[in-house]
Formats: structure tokens, C-alpha cells, sequence
């Protein structure tokens, strides 16, 4: 008994020790921010949750009869996500796309389509789908007078506030779908790793200083999650939200579909790529009959770097690399994201997905790759991927849904049969030693 409670009280010592270190990185990582940074919002957020970093990484060693690591996350959130977004938003100093999204939803308020027709600069072009829009209503309604309408009115806010709706609601679905099992009081409950999760780097920057792929990220996780417990219909709802976002959203369609179809079965599958497709036709159809040319030469062409205009924000990864050298290269980055694609397409009939870690790593392999071949691609897209990664593997396991399951295919099928008349001859042979 003894022994029990010393390794126990060694391993929640052996945490401790190693949030510490987890967010001295992340302390470490905000602190240089201020001093290579040619950007006012990111220097500003990287002073301000530098100092959040360092008092959770002291308040995780401190003696409690409570969980440190609950408080040390509470603070890591207080100091790098509350603080430097309030400081922002009553300052006024965002990244540009927060203005884009003000902009369209300005010009969809008054009735026409959010695209510009000609813009002449970078930030008049507007990247995304007719959907983001929607997030930059309450500023077009409450303008910026006063600094309650600034709060309330700021596309971060109503961007974070999908990001932690769609997080909150997936962990308590996976959590109610979960079998009921024992388990270590030393492990990490998965509210705290959920709360850790949000004030990391990878997620509270983006949170304080621009936030436009963080909507994105909560409708994925939450669509996954709906796959993982079986539910087709809200599954396919959720995607479509998505969808109308960023076109980034649309291989979670693929994925979706083959967890569902691994585990709920064929009919759910279909049900659910069907409410996709008219969620999305609905709420993006209208914007591109208004303006069509417009629509696809800044959402499709422009991340390709086929726009008008070229972006000097793309990082130098291997597709802007290629895309550098001319139409050739150019080609060549194309031909490379295609094949990435298709390739994880194939792996996706082949070898479907059967479990929410599963989806989840199939569906950041295949975005990680079209981020690193895409001829205009940021170092920033690749939080997405790290995120659902992160993500699946600190949620509570669902019991896998059981309508209708696909058969597995070739050699696994034939693995599982052995491995099941194996466990039978077993059974049977212990029962006999048993008579």
C-alpha cells in the first residue's frame, strides 16, 4: 500500500516537473516575440504572456491540497490569452485579416456580395467564404464607440468564442460517450489538457491577435467528435458551418464521411455528405451569384498565388519555394499538393478511419500537407493540424458507434478473423482445463 502511494505521489511530482518545463518553453517562445518581431499586436502579446508563462510555470510547483495544474493552466490562460486580448481590443492593434472580416461583413450588411470587385491592395482582398463574414456582423452593428461596443464588436471575440463553443461541446460528448472506466487519479483530466491547450502558443496568439482560423478549428473538432459518437446528422450540419469558413475546411469532409461510413455505416455516410453539400450550397450559393469572378479569384486563386495580387506574408516552405522559380515550379508545387491529396484520399477507402485519434491524424496529415505545398502557405496554417492532433489524443475515447460497420478491408479482415479464432481456441481451452 505504501509502495502504491509512493509511486503515486512520485508520478503527480514527475508532471508537476514536467508542465514546468512545458511552459518555461512556452515562456521562452512568447519572450522572443517582442524582440524579433516587426509586428505591433504579436511584440505586445508576446511581453504580456512571456510574464502569464512564467507564473504557471511557478504555480505548478507550488505545495496545494488542490490539482496545480488547474491553476497553473487558469493562469497560463488569464496571462496569455484574456490580458493580451483585452490590451488589444481596447487598443485597436490587430492583425489585418481582422479588418478584412469587419469589411465584408460591412459590404454583406448592405446587401452586397463581401469581395470587392478590383482590390488593389493585399488587404482589400478577402480570402475567405461568404460564411467568415458573419463573424464581423456585431462590429458592422455596434461600431466602435465606447469601449464595450469595441469588445463586443471585435471579430476575435466572436471567432474565440466558436473556437471554445465548439471545443466545450465536443469534450462533453466525447466525455458522455465514454465507457465508464477507472481511472488514475494522477492522469490529466481532460478539462484541464483542454484548458492548457487553448493558452499554448499554438492557439492563444492567434486567439489575441487575429483568430480567424480559430472558428475553423472548434467546427472540426466538434464535427469529429459528433463522426466519433456516430451522429450523421449533426456531423454533416456542423461541417457545412465549416465549410462556408475557408476552403481549408473541406478534405474534414472526406474524413467525416469514411469514420461514419467505417462505423455507423454506408446510409449514415451518405446522409451526412448530403447535408453538407445543401448547408453549404445554401450559405454560400448567394455570394457567388453576386459575384462570381470575384469570389473565386480571391478565395481559390489568390492562396494559390494565381491572383492579381501576391501576398508578402507567405512563409518560405516547400510550395512557396517551388512557386518561386517560376510558372514551372509553380506547376510542379501544384502537381505535388494533387498527389498529396489523392494520396490520402486512397488511404482514406483503403484504410478508413475507425476511431476519433484515427480521423483526427488522417485529417491533419492531409491539411499539414496541402499547407506545406501550397505555393502561398504560412507557417501559421500548421497550428490547425497541431491543434486537432493535440486535440484527440487528451479527449475522453468513445465507445465506437455500432449501426452498420464497414468490413475491413483485405489483410486487416483476414488479420481479425485469425485473431478471433485464435481468441475462441483459447477460450475453449481454458474452459476445458476449467471442466
Amino acid at each position: 500500500m505504501l509502495t502504491h502511494q509512493a509511486h503515486r505521489a512520485t508520478g503527480v511530482v514527475g508532471q508537476r516537473w514536467l508542465w514546468c518545463a512545458g511552459w518555461l518553453v512556452a515562456a521562452t517562445w512568447a519572450a522572443t516575440f517582442p524582440l524579433v518581431s516587426s509586428l505591433g499586436p504579436h511584440r505586445t502579446w508576446g511581453t504580456v504572456a512571456a510574464v502569464g508563462y512564467l507564473g504557471a510555470a511557478v504555480t505548478v510547483l507550488l505545495p496545494s491540497r488542490r490539482d496545480a495544474r488547474v491553476g497553473s493552466a487558469t493562469l497560463a490562460l488569464a496571462g496569455a490569452v484574456v490580458l493580451p486580448l483585452l490590451l488589444l481590443v481596447h487598443a485597436g492593434a490587430a492583425q489585418s485579416e481582422v479588418g478584412v472580416i469587419e469589411r465584408s461583413a460591412s459590404l454583406l450588411l448592405h446587401g452586397v456580395s463581401p469581395y470587392l470587385e478590383d482590390p488593389r491592395t493585399v488587404n482589400e482582398v478577402t480570402p475567405y467564404l461568404p460564411g467568415m463574414a458573419l463573424l464581423g456582423l456585431p462590429r458592422a452593428v455596434l461600431g466602435t464607440q465606447g469601449p464595450l461596443a469595441r469588445l463586443a464588436g471585435d471579430p476575435r471575440v466572436w471567432c474565440a468564442a466558436v473556437l471554445l463553443a465548439g471545443l466545450w461541446t465536443a469534450h462533453r460528448l466525447l466525455r458522455a460517450a465514454a465507457p465508464a472506466r477507472g481511472r488514475r487519479r494522477d492522469a490529466v483530466p481532460p478539462g484541464t489538457a483542454l484548458a492548457a491547450l487553448v493558452a499554448s502558443p499554438v492557439v492563444a496568439l492567434p486567439l489575441a491577435v487575429s483568430g480567424v482560423d480559430l472558428p475553423l478549428t472548434g467546427l472540426l473538432c466538434l464535427a469529429l467528435a459528433l463522426a466519433a459518437v456516430g451522429r450523421p446528422t449533426a456531423t454533416g450540419l456542423v461541417l457545412a458551418a465549416a465549410c462556408t469558413l475557408k476552403w481549408t475546411s473541406w478534405p474534414a469532409v472526406a474524413v467525416a464521411v469514411a469514420l461514419l461510413a467505417a462505423t455507423a455505416g454506408r446510409r449514415a455516410a451518405a446522409r451526412c455528405f448530403a447535408l453538407v453539400l445543401l448547408g453549404t450550397a445554401v450559405l454560400v450559393l448567394p455570394a457567388a451569384l453576386l459575384a462570381p469572378g470575384p469570389m473565386v479569384n480571391q478565395v481559390l486563386a489568390f492562396p494559390l498565388g494565381r491572383g492579381g495580387l501576391r501576398t508578402e506574408a507567405a512563409s518560405p516552405l516547400p510550395g512557396k519555394l517551388l512557386a518561386d522559380l517560376g510558372a514551372a515550379g509553380w506547376g510542379v508545387a501544384v502537381a505535388l499538393l494533387l498527389l498529396g491529396g489523392l494520396t490520402v484520399a486512397v488511404s482514406l477507402v483503403r484504410r478508413p478511419p475507425r476511431d476519433l485519434v484515427a480521423a483526427a491524424d488522417r485529417l491533419a496529415l492531409g491539411l499539414g500537407t496541402a499547407f506545406l505545398l501550397a505555393p502561398a502557405g504560412r507557417f501559421g496554417y500548421l497550428a490547425l493540424p497541431a491543434v486537432l492532433a493535440i486535440w484527440a489524443r487528451v479527449m475522453p475515447e468513445p465507445r465506437p458507434a455500432a449501426a452498420h460497420p464497414l468490413p475491413l478491408p483485405g489483410r486487416a479482415a483476414e488479420a481479425a478473423t485469425r485473431t478471433s479464432q485464435s481468441s475462441q481456441s483459447s477460450q475453449s481451452s481454458q474452459e476445458g482445463c476449467v471442466r
